[in-house]
């Protein structure tokens, strides 16, 4: 049952982000119904689909994992140390210096490194249901991006190397946080001396 809320949850949360790469079709729903609704709604299924997703995660963790094989324990340090530049490449899509500039979509390539990072370290089939289906969506939308006349929205300043010094530190902050709050108090996960 948990897995099944995990993955009612993926549907929702990934089609909807899914359908941005869907230009006519998200121009025609804006059209129909107004942008502050379709933002409103866009932001109320995603936060759903969130919730799904981690209530759903966290239920199967604590039932007991579905394990498919079994990574070796070097595997678990590695994904420690790629979290770094992943968060710091989610910060940095919001924070755009001069990051921002050479990676040109650090919140995609942010999303591919945790997602392809925790695929390497959990061999469960909740944990790869998860893990790869964000990889695959990241991927999707990387390479739709390629074939889009627009840019998505009102392009966001590009600052120099002062933002890319602050999405360094929040980067830092916030992988601080993801491991030593969200992952064992919200997850159920410890993920340091284990």
């Amino acid at each position: 049952m948990a897995l099944a809320i995990m993955i009612v949850g993926l549907v929702l949360f990934l089609g909807v982000h899914t359908l941005t790469t869907q230009r006519d079709l998200r121009a025609r729903m804006i059209a129909s119904t107004g942008e502050g609704v379709y933002k409103a709604g866009y932001a109320l299924v995603s936060l759903l689909g969130l919730v799904l997703i981690v209530r759903g995660f966290a239920h199967y963790h604590s039932e007991g994992l579905i394990e498919l094989w079994t990574p070796p324990r070097a595997l678990k340090h590695l994904t420690m140390a790629l979290m770094l530049p992943a968060v710091i490449l989610v910060v940095a899509a919001y924070i755009r210096g001069r990051i921002y500039t050479a990676v040109k979509h650090p919140m995609l390539s942010g999303v591919k490194l945790w997602a392809a990072a925790h695929l390497i370290a959990n061999g469960d089939l909740g944990g790869i249901i998860l893990f790869g289906s964000f990889l695959g969506w990241a991927v999707f939308d990387r390479i739709s991006l390629k074939g889009r006349a627009d840019a998505g929205g009102p392009p966001i300043p590009v600052g120099g190397w002062g933002n890319d010094l602050i999405a360094v530190a929040v980067g830092i902050v916030a992988y601080l946080a993801l491991v030593f709050a969200f992952h064992p108090v919200v997850m159920g996960i410890p993920v340091v001396g284990v």
